[in-house]
């Protein structure tokens, strides 16, 4: 029997479902985060949601396209594209990525196995195109924020294929 979608809302920048399949998602997968009684997403984890088949995504009662909401979340984040590329790389490997404003950064990444609200994760993540410039006063600062928050920096570098390389920073003693 295929499992029933999750319907969500999109209004604003936010999308969220109340659904009991976003809460068996939530739980199952860590999928979107549990606010006041219901799961709101990430728009990158919508995006691979509705990729994958799993959600179907309504904006003013209306049911919107893939295509649509793809299109809403570049004008929302010009650097939507970049980030979806590295989030959708990193969960298809098995890690759990949320977003991480709070710390500065796009991305907060757990280890496999680890969830958030249970363990604290491990890197803070910054999604790069290869074609971007990143002064030395941006890698410092990105650096200091990793280690002020106790976390590892990682820089993930998309190239023109979408290919992801990642780049793990770590203080060292001398």
């Amino acid at each position: 029997m295929k499992a029933k979608k999750v319907k969500s809302i999109f209004a604003g920048e936010s999308v969220y479902s109340n659904t009991k399949e976003a809460i068996n998602l939530y739980g199952n997968a860590r999928f979107g985060e549990m606010v006041e009684g219901k799961i709101e997403y990430s728009l990158a984890e919508a995006m691979l949601l509705v990729e994958e088949g799993k959600m179907d995504i309504y904006k003013k009662g209306r049911k919107i396209s893939p295509k649509k909401f793809l299109e809403e979340c570049k004008d929302i984040d010009k650097k939507f594209l970049t980030k979806y590329v590295v989030f959708k790389d990193l969960r298809k490997r098995g890690y759990v990525v949320k977003t991480a404003l709070k710390f500065g950064a796009d991305f907060r990444v757990y280890e496999k196995g680890k969830h958030p609200g249970e363990e604290h994760a491990k890197w803070i993540l910054y999604p790069v195109r290869e074609t971007d410039v990143l002064t030395w006063h941006d890698f410092s600062a990105k650096n200091r924020v990793a280690h002020s928050t106790k976390k590892r920096l990682l820089i993930a570098i998309v190239d023109e294929e979408n290919d992801v390389t990642y780049y793990e920073v770590a203080w060292t003693k001398p």
